[in-house]
Order: C-alpha cells, then sequence, then structure tokens
C-alpha cells in the first residue's frame, strides 16, 4: 500500500515536471527569438547588479570592515543570496505577473485545464534574461570562496549550496504569497515588493548589523535570516550565542516549509476566486 502511494506520488511528480520543462522550453524558444535584444537584456543584468557589488566595495574600501565582517566574508553573503534570488525571479516570475491575470480575466482559462494552478502560472513566464544576476551573483560567490580571507568550517561546501536552495524557496515563497494576494486585492503589491526585493539587499549584509526588532522580522515573519545568515555564519565558523549547530545547519529547511506553507495559502485562495464574469 505504502510502495504504491510512493509509485503514484513519484509519478505525478515526475509528470509535472515534464510539463514544466516544456512549457519553459516554449517560453525560452520565445525569448530567444530577437536574440540581439536578449544578449542586451541580460547584460544590463549583469552589469546592474555587478554596479550595485562595486558600491559595497567602494564601501569597505573606506571603512575597512563591518561590525567584525570582511568584504570576502560579505561576498559570500553577496553571492548565494542573489544566486538563489536570480533563480527565484526566473522561475516564480509568472506569480509577479498575476495580477494580470486577475484583472483580464485570463486565470478563468488557467482554472479550466485539468493541472495544478499554481504549476501553471509559474512556467507561464519564465525569464531566462535573469541568468545576467545569475552569472554575477555566482561570479562574487566563486571570488569569496576562493579568497584566503574566506574559512570554510567543516561541510562548508554543503552549508553553501543549502543556503542557495533555502534562500530561492524563500523569495518563490514570497511572490507566491504575493500572487495570492491578488485574489482580494490587487492595489497592495507594493507591500509585498518591499519584502522581496527589499530582503535581497537586506540578506546581503550579516543579520547582526540590524536592529532587534528587524533581526526578529527577517527570522519569524519572513525566514530569510534561516535561510541565508545561520547557515552562513556557521560555515565561516561565526555560529551566533545560543543558536545549536543543528538548528544552524538545517535552517535552510524553513525556507522550503516557508514554500510549502506559500502554496497551501495560494489554494485557499484559488477556492475564494470569483470570476471576473467577461
Amino acid at each position: 500500500m505504502n510502495i504504491s502511494l510512493v509509485q503514484r506520488l513519484t509519478a505525478v511528480c515526475y509528470d509535472n515536471l515534464r510539463l514544466y520543462l516544456r512549457y519553459t522550453a516554449i517560453s525560452v524558444r520565445g525569448q530567444l527569438q530577437f536574440r540581439a535584444s536578449f544578449v542586451m537584456m541580460v547584460i544590463g543584468n549583469l552589469v546592474g547588479t555587478g554596479i550595485e557589488f562595486l558600491g559595497i566595495c567602494a564601501l569597505f574600501h573606506r571603512f575597512g570592515s563591518l561590525h567584525g565582517w570582511h568584504l570576502q566574508e560579505i561576498g559570500l553573503f553577496y553571492g548565494v543570496v542573489n544566486v538563489a534570488f536570480a533563480i527565484a525571479e526566473a522561475a516564480g516570475r509568472g506569480f509577479d505577473m498575476f495580477d494580470k491575470l486577475v484583472i483580464s480575466g485570463d486565470f478563468d482559462r488557467i482554472l479550466l485545464r485539468p493541472r495544478s494552478t499554481a504549476l501553471q502560472v509559474a512556467a507561464g513566464e519564465v525569464q531566462l534574461m535573469r541568468v545576467g544576476r545569475l552569472l554575477q551573483g555566482a561570479t562574487v560567490l566563486a571570488w569569496a570562496l576562493h579568497s584566503p580571507e574566506v574559512h570554510l568550517a567543516k561541510a562548508g561546501i554543503l552549508l553553501v549550496a543549502a543556503a542557495i536552495v533555502g534562500g530561492a524557496s524563500t523569495f518563490i515563497g514570497l511572490m507566491v504569497l504575493q500572487a495570492t494576494m491578488c485574489f482580494w486585492t490587487v492595489q497592495s503589491l507594493e507591500i509585498m515588493n518591499t519584502v522581496t526585493y527589499g530582503g535581497t539587499e537586506t540578506a546581503q549584509y550579516p543579520l547582526t548589523i540590524y536592529k532587534t526588532w528587524f533581526r526578529r522580522f527577517f527570522t519569524v515573519v519572513v525566514p530569510l535570516a534561516c535561510a541565508n545568515y545561520l547557515p552562513l555564519s556557521m560555515a565561516l565558523g561565526k555560529t551566533s550565542n545560543g543558536i545549536s549547530p543543528v538548528i544552524a545547519a538545517s535552517s535552510p529547511l524553513v525556507g522550503v516549509a516557508f514554500f510549502v506553507v506559500a502554496l497551501i495559502a495560494w489554494r485557499s485562495g484559488v477556492h475564494h476566486y470569483h470570476s471576473t464574469g467577461s
């Protein structure tokens, strides 16, 4: 009985993944129709985020360190959060644009299809241009990891990889929650943007530099600290006092759990959706 259930779940997951990849392939082919435009958008995305890191370098050139953290260590935080956000922004862009589907009534068409609504929305808008941020973040991350100033503890690389997965899950969860709000209103999306894009800026630095209430918000309400600061601090051997190494190592799972909770909220929102009637 249990084996049969596992087999069915595996088959469903495989089928959904295959469908998502087909959606993605169609979206990518469409974006590559105008290759010169695509290349310029990728370069623009790369240069825009690159200038941002140059500003951080200028800051450390002037002051040397920030609360005991050095540039190479900040580069680790910066690289991880930007790689995670680039993955989330590319894979979850459909949720970020969901308000247009509700306003136009096109979400009704999605409801008629015998497939997961979340999967269809996510795969409907896959932005390959986000590879610019991904490459820039990965470059900074590689530079930080190979820097002699960065001394990773045991299993440090695994913690870095887990932080990327946890961070991407958290950011996609925030986008899902933003889309879920559209079932009731489309006027409050900027509030969520302050958390998603603002959260990216926040997680580029160790959480210890912020006020206590701010740290609690990004640990309990929006668990970016669990997906980024705690595992990376442990990887660097700088685990905060009072935080168990086991908790710090497993904290990226909180990001995955946050994504699951966001999907549950999404399903509730779908059940409350009322068609435009158009």
